[in-house]
This record gives structure tokens, sequence and C-alpha cells, in this order.
């Protein structure tokens, strides 16, 4: 959450500041600022509200300078509001700040500072922060970099800042504490960002910096030091992403485009790792930790949101195949209750960006204790990629709509290939039911593909239908209960209506008290071992006037005669038609949203990559 750009060389900086900003637009903001550095002076433009209020109060304005940085505010400490906007000042006026994040013991900081006669011009922790960075520096009579050294060394919680001073004209300061910071590199260049899509276009040079690195940003030169003052050597990446995979590419939306996305999406994540017709897999996170895994007395899952449920889902596929103990939990809580970890323990995460941060702190803590890390994340570089013993990248590609789909699919994807992986390599499964589900994975591409070409316009006319109703109840068994948790959520985060996700047969233990005719109830149903189960609870629905929408496998006559609206998807063996199952439930929230005007992209109060408590 949260979007940071920066600026400085030899072109206008505001240009790629502001559509910096806009590119960012997907994390998730409330406000929008910018600060340019002319000459000695610093001016900072906030407004409250989208990038594009920013744009109309600049308007007219003096940009022509060649350093600048921006950001756009998810709020946290303070509403939002032009005050609260960052960039901040200090009380001096001679620096300027933007930061991701937040400082924890900011109350502490804030209270020393009051005491000396500091006076604060927002609610934010931020100030706090560019005013104990500014009292540091004048206190000690240090240059700003001791200063903001000094300062990062007693503030706790997370950060990303980038600072102007005008005492240096020429110079961007940055740091980070487990906030994603990349730096761009041109000829007599630098470009700042939170991810790097602010630079696309500008250079495929990048260098991600790590936790607890200050960088000092010129036109012709990149200094990267850790906080005990000792010169570090930036690794340099190239950057593989294109611009035209974060364009709408004629979809109205996002969220449609990346749903529409899926088939090449899921393709790219088995590509290079699976081959059907030669029953060969290649997962090379997983050999690189094979003693470990084949040692480790269990799994542990971590997660948030949508990977949660890809988690859950992934539980579902380890214990199966390979028939080992294996326990999903929300990072947020992990962290927080002294788990019992060591050696013996190998920890998944899962994450689109890679910074999640509880997860990150969930890791942390679970490394210390000598338990062996496998990411899967999305994103290259990422911290959770870099914390990792081994992992797996999705390969889904740019994901700009907030509300996850490609890169949930692309998740469990990958969680099918670890499963089958570990599976071969523990000779826990029957070599021709490991080939056969290789050769049904293989085929989930061209399948969604198929749903996407058959079924959207019979979900529009649902959407339509039940576009009104105040609640929904999502229900599954089996694999398909996480797909049923995952649609609950993909409908309240894109349309707003309340909707819960339950295993079947827990419905008759509480949720069957709201079922009346004005309740739709969202079956997932495609055929598996439990089938005739869930048909019992389709008609215990039936019985009681819910309105039925299933999600049902082709020439499945029981199961669709019993519903009110039905959608269809090919046959696929239990284990993998969750990958199918889920298309339509995202379709299904998809037009909902647009139905009831909803920002599909956009939601409100949502972000799109959380890196705060």
């Amino acid at each position: 959450m949260c979007g940071i750009v920066g600026y400085i060389g030899h072109r206008p900086a505001y240009p790629y500041l502001i559509e910096g900003l806009k590119k960012l637009e997907y994390r998730g903001y409330d406000s929008a600022g910018i600060a340019l550095h002319f000459g000695n002076s610093l001016k900072v433009f906030k407004k409250a509200g989208k990038v594009a209020a920013l744009e109309e109060l600049m308007n007219g304005l003096e940009q022509s300078t060649n350093i600048g940085i921006g950001h756009t505010r998810w709020a946290t400490h303070g509403a939002p509001s032009d005050r609260n906007a960052h960039p901040h000042i200090s009380r001096s006026g001679k620096l300027t700040m933007v930061h991701n994040g937040i400082i924890e013991n900011y109350a502490a900081l804030k209270e020393e500072l009051l005491k000396k006669g500091y006076t604060f011009h927002s609610d934010t922790d931020s100030e706090v922060l560019l005013n104990f960075i500014e009292d540091i520096q004048l206190n000690n009579n240090c240059e700003l970099e001791e200063a903001i050294r000094i300062a990062l060394k007693r503030v706790t919680g997370a950060y990303v800042i980038l600072l102007l001073s005008e005492e240096y004209p020429q110079t961007i300061f940055a740091a980070r504490k487990g906030s994603p910071l990349v730096i761009g590199i041109g000829q007599g260049e630098h470009f700042l960002g939170s991810d790097a899509s602010p630079m696309l276009g500008y250079t495929k040079e990048v260098v991600y910096i790590n936790d607890y690195e200050l960088a000092i940003i010129k036109p012709d030169e990149l200094i990267l030091k850790n906080l005990g003052n000792e010169r570090l050597t930036p690794f340099v990446q190239k950057l593989d992403m294109e611009l035209a995979t974060i364009e709408k590419g004629g979809y109205e939306h996002f969220m449609l485009k990346e749903i529409h996305d899926q088939p090449e999406a899921i393709y790219d994540s088995l590509r290079g790792r699976l081959d059907a017709t030669q029953h060969q897999l290649t997962l090379s996170g997983v050999d690189s930790i094979k003693d470990k895994l084949l040692a480790a007395r269990r799994i542990i899952i971590v997660a948030c949101g949508t990977s949660w449920h890809a988690g859950l889902l992934g539980e579902y596929l380890i214990e199966e195949l390979c028939r080992i103990n294996v326990e999903v939990e929300y990072a947020s809580e992990f962290r927080y209750r002294n788990p019992v970890i060591d050696e013996r323990d190998v920890i998944i995460a899962i994450s689109q960006s890679g910074e999640t941060a509880d997860t990150l702190v969930a890791l942390e803590n679970a490394k210390s204790k000598g338990a062996t890390i496998f990411g899967i994340v999305n994103v290259v570089g990422s911290s959770i990629a870099r914390l990792s013993d081994a992992g797996a990248y999705t390969h889904a590609g740019p994901e700009i709509g907030v509300a996850s789909t490609k890169a949930f699919t692309a998740q469990l994807a990958v969680l099918q290939l670890f499963a089958l992986k570990l599976a071969q390599l523990k000779g826990s499964l029957d070599e021709r039911i490991t080939q056969e589900l290789m050769q049904e994975l293989s085929e989930v591409p061209q399948k969604v593909q198929h749903i996407l070409d058959t079924q959207i316009d019979i979900i529009k006319k649902i959407a339509s239908k039940y576009k009104d109703a105040r609640d929904f109840l999502f229900l599954g068994r089996g694999y398909n209960f996480p797909i049923a948790l995952e649609g609950a959520l993909k409908l309240k985060e894109v349309s707003y209506i309340h909707a819960e996700g339950y295993p079947a047969a827990e419905m008759k233990h509480g949720p069957i008290a709201l079922v009346d005719e004005q309740l739709p109830v969202v079956f997932v149903a495609t055929k598996d071992r439990v089938h005739e189960k869930i048909v019992s609870n389709m008609q215990e629905i039936k019985a009681r006037g819910g309105k039925l929408i299933t999600i049902v496998t082709e020439d499945d006559h029981t199961a669709s005669s019993l519903s009110d609206d039905c959608v269809q998807i090919p046959k696929a063996h239990e284990i993998i038609a969750p990958l199918l199952s889920t298309i339509p439930l995202q379709l299904l929230a998809y037009y909902i949203g647009i139905e009831r005007g909803a920002d599909v992209d956009k939601p409100r109060n949502l972000a799109k990559s959380v890196t705060v408590e």
C-alpha cells in the first residue's frame, strides 16, 4: 500500500513523477503529493483524493526542475486529508520527505519533540520521523546522511523514505526497512519507485534496496551504505517487464483483462516446469531443499487474504499426494502467537507482491528458529523472495487490479507442481496417477480459455439478476471449499455485498438460519468423491426457498436440474478442478461489481500490496 516515486537527472522530473503515481494507483491510496527541488528551495504540492486532483492543482504552476519525489498515501495515522497527505515539510522548511510504512514508536518520539518546542501540522507518524531526523542533524551538528542513520537506528516499525534537502540540491536520500524500494539506473539519471512499474520505458537496469540500507542518489552516482556507514556494492539486475504488460490492452478494466490473462498466466507458471508428454517435472527450488523436505516433520503454509485461500488448497493437495502433515496459518496471527517451530519445519510463504508485511515478519521469526523457507511469489527480487532459502516464482506477470485473479490461479498451479514434485521425491503417489495429473494440469490453460469463451454471457445474466442482493453464501466441499472462500472474498472486495464462504456440510450448523427466498447461495459443485453429499446440501437449501447458483461439471444433469442458475466448466480430476471452478466466481464478482457501479480495479479501503500491519 502507498506508492513512492522519485527522479533525479537531466529530464524534467514532474512528468515522470505524475505518470509514476498513476501507474502506482493500483496499490491503493486516498491522497497524493509531489515535492520539487528548485535550486535552493523546496516546493510541495499535495491533495486529498485521486492523482488527477493533484494534477489539476499543479496546472499552470512552475514545474521545470530535474529533481523531485512523489507519494500516494493510504491512511494509517490521521484521516485522508490535504494536511495528512505527503510529502511533509520539516519545522525549518529545509527538508521534505515521503514515507511508506508505520513508525511504531512515533508517539514517544513526538512527545520528545514536543518538549523541545516542535509543533506538528499533521496527524502522521511520518512528519514525526522527518522532524526527528532534522532535530538530530541540528543537535549533533552532523551531515544529513549521518542524521538519517542515527534516526533510523532509533525508530521501530517499517519504512521507505525519500528525502530532499535545500542543502543538497543534487541529491535524493532514500532508505528502507520492510517496505519495497526499487532504483532504476539510466544515463546520468536515476528513477525511484515502490515497484518497477513507474520506470518501465525509461530503463532496464534496476537495484532492489534491502532492509537497513541507505541510498544517496545523485544524477550520475548511486551510493549504497548500511546503517553502520559501510559502503555496499549495488547489485544491478535486468528488468524483464514490458510496458504493454501493465496496460489494459483494450479491456474496460484491469480486473477483466487479468481474468482473461489467466490461460497465458497459468501456462507461464507451468512452462519449463511441466512436460506431460515426457512425464517430467522440473522444480529447481524443490530440488535445492530436497533433503529438508524429505526430513520435514511438517509443512506450515503462511499467507494472507487470497494467498491464504491458495495455501488452504495447498494443504489439501500436499497432504493427499505427499502424506505429510500440513498446517495453514494466517501470517498476521502466526507472527504473534509464539508458534513452536524448529529446524525440522518447512515454511511455505505465499504472497503476490512478496512484500506483505505480516508474512515477511512471520518468516523472519520462523527463520530465526531454524525453519527452512520456501517462497511462492509473483514479484522478482521482492523481500520474501530474497529472504527465502528456495522458492518458485508464479510468473503471472504484473497484476494491477487490487482484487487478485491471475495471481491466485498461478499460485494454485505452482502449488499443484510443488505437491506433485514432492510426491515424486517421496514415492508417495502411484506413477500412473502422477502422469494422469500431469496431463490434466497441462490442459488447464485451454480449459480456462473454454470457460471464458462459452460462459461469460451466462454469468452476465446471473450478475444482473442478483446485483441487488444484500447477502451471498458460498459453499463447497473438499478441494472446492477454499474456492468457495475465495469466491466470497472476491464478491465482497469488488461489489461491497456481504458474502460468506463455508464448508457445505457446516451450513446446517448455523448458516442455514439465513436461508430464505432472498438469499443467493453459490455452490461450487463439480464432480468429485463427495458430489452426492453436496447435492444433498443443495436440496436442503432448495427446500427452504434459497436461490441456487451452481458451478458444475459439464453434463452433470443432477446438480444443474436443482439450480436456479448454472455455470458449466469442463471435466477435470477433482485435484485439478479448482483451477477451473474459480474462474466463473471471479467473473461473477466482476460483473456484479460493474452492475452496482463499483470501481472494480480500485475497491474502496483496499490496497494491493499490504506493507503495514
